[in-house]
């Protein structure tokens, strides 16, 4: 898009053009807030306005997001028929959903599957595959037998809900230890499940379970767990689970379950650069580069940010590119999105 002049974009902001939403943003010197130029609020004088494409580029502004219009807020949740079936979902996670019931209410599958695919990277039918998969590997944490995690996920076929496990996970739920090393569970979130791999007394792996990478990074750590990872709950599941759950409440943005890293040394001291930002600041790569005394890798700093997988608690959302864009991230921009708009609440409040 070529940027408009600042005339055109006041004029959009006064006439609430809804042809520039999530395009373009309007940061308010008098107020401190940025809103959408669709925002119902009264409408400041052209003397205090300033046009951004970015909303990185209007917290690093010190600006604060309006409560009214919700900048930062995902699209997908101003989606009627998103959120309609959302919480659809969230009421019968077990149920097999398909576009028959999309029809019976009311929803064109089509339409539903191409804004499923825009916000989410994945059509309703395969979230909705994907909960009822949290079902069973529920039912397997809790120690039950496959063919009851089976019937718990809805799975009529028992290869359908190996074949759908192994997808996700890389290997069916018959391939796990019965005398593990490391155990897996899920840990529910606001954003979407994530898998939790723990020992004892640290937290190795804590990922969004839609994320592409995450298969791979599970055979890694197979690997270095030499296959000895299993289905369950540990003190440190608890105990990461009850700090995400402070975290999303507004509670606290810092975490104090012990890590263990797994990487190269680089990487590890990338990871560790990033657990220094505090929540509700953001850095960017370059910014990591330079406080490593390695101005010149930017890239390898990326690279390490992007192998992060301790996903929220090594916080690589705080880090954007140099022109203030979200740029990449693996759990989805609309997750980082959202974290960041989180996390400036605890920086307000400090």
């Amino acid at each position: 898009m070529t940027r408009p002049s600042f005339d055109t974009l006041y004029e959009a902001l006064l006439a609430r053009d809804a042809a520039y939403d999530g395009r373009m943003f309007v940061c308010v010197a008098s107020t401190g807030i940025f809103c959408r130029l669709t925002c119902p609020a009264r409408k400041p004088k052209a003397e205090n306005c300033s046009f951004h494409e970015t909303v990185a580029e209007c917290i690093a502004g010190g600006f604060r997001p309006c409560k009214r219009c919700r900048p930062t807020t995902p699209e997908a949740s101003a989606d009627p028929a998103v959120k309609r079936l959302i919480e659809a979902l969230e009421k019968r996670p077990g149920y097999r959903w398909g576009e028959p019931d999309l029809l019976r209410m009311g929803l064109e599958p089509s339409t539903v599957r191409r804004a499923f695919k825009r916000h989410f990277g994945m059509t309703f039918l395969e979230m909705a595959r994907q909960r009822r998969l949290q079902e069973g590997f529920s039912a397997l944490a809790d120690g039950g037998k496959v063919i009851e995690a089976q019937i718990t996920a809805g799975f009529e076929s028992p290869s359908a809900f190996r074949d759908a496990f192994a997808k996700i996970l890389g290997q069916p739920p018959g391939a796990f230890c019965s005398q593990p090393l490391l155990v897996a569970d899920w840990v529910a979130t606001p954003l979407g499940p994530m898998i939790a791999v723990t020992d004892s007394s640290r937290l190795h792996l804590l990922e969004f379970l839609d994320r592409k990478a995450f298969p791979a990074e599970f055979r890694k750590l197979q690997a270095f767990a030499k296959g000895q990872i299993g289905f369950g709950r540990t003190k440190v599941t608890e105990q990461i689970q009850a700090e995400l759950d402070r975290f999303f409440a507004g509670m606290g943005g810092t975490f104090e379950t012990k890590l263990a890293l797994h990487g190269t040394a680089f990487t590890r001291d990338v990871w560790r650069e990033l657990l220094a930002i505090p929540a509700g600041e953001i850095r960017s790569y370059s910014d990591v580069a330079r406080a490593l005394g390695r101005p010149d890798a930017v890239r390898a700093v990326a690279r390490a940010n992007g192998a992060n997988q301790i996903a929220l608690v090594i916080p690589c959302h705080r880090v954007m590119g140099a022109d203030g864009s979200l740029t990449g991230y693996g759990g989805g921009l609309w997750r980082k999105q959202r974290l960041i708009e989180i996390e400036q609440g605890y920086r307000a409040g400090a």
